[in-house]
């Protein structure tokens, strides 16, 4: 079984969005759309020292045919978003989802569409919930 990559930094996390939403990139494209993205210039050494880092830890890949190197995502957007999720949900709220939510729509309004989709989320889970249980009943009396 494979290690799970470490958690990314602020920064390497900026990239890893950059990647999701553009796909396979150059250090240069990576580090243009980031000065976009904040509005002020990067350091063209400083992404590409980040990259290298990212690529010593598994977060991206790196092609090196041809004269620039082209760097992607080596972990899914959805797999990153669950691990950091999972690290401030147990750091944050002592594992607690039920305070997390809490929290969150206490600290905000909440559209009544925002509401008919927790509702509809909640029913999906409790379906999912009771088969899983009536199948967990139909092994244990095999």
């Amino acid at each position: 079984m494979s290690k799970a990559p470490p958690k990314p930094t602020d920064s390497e996390l900026e990239i890893l969005h950059v990647l999701w939403q553009h796909g396979p990139a150059t250090v240069r494209a990576v580090n243009d759309e980031l000065g976009q993205r904040r509005q002020a210039e990067v350091g063209y050494t400083t992404t590409l020292k980040l990259l290298q880092l990212m690529l010593d830890k598994g977060l991206v890949r790196r092609d090196d045919e041809g004269r620039s190197h082209v760097y992607r995502a080596a972990v899914r957007e959805q797999d990153t978003q669950n691990l950091l999720l999972d690290k401030f949900v147990a750091a944050t709220f002592g594992g607690s989802a039920l305070k997390l939510v809490m929290q969150a729509l206490g600290n905000r309004q909440t559209s009544a569409d925002e509401l008919a989709q927790l509702r509809r989320l909640l029913n999906d889970i409790e379906i999912q919930n009771s088969s899983t249980s009536t199948t967990d009943d139909d092994h244990d009396r095999a």
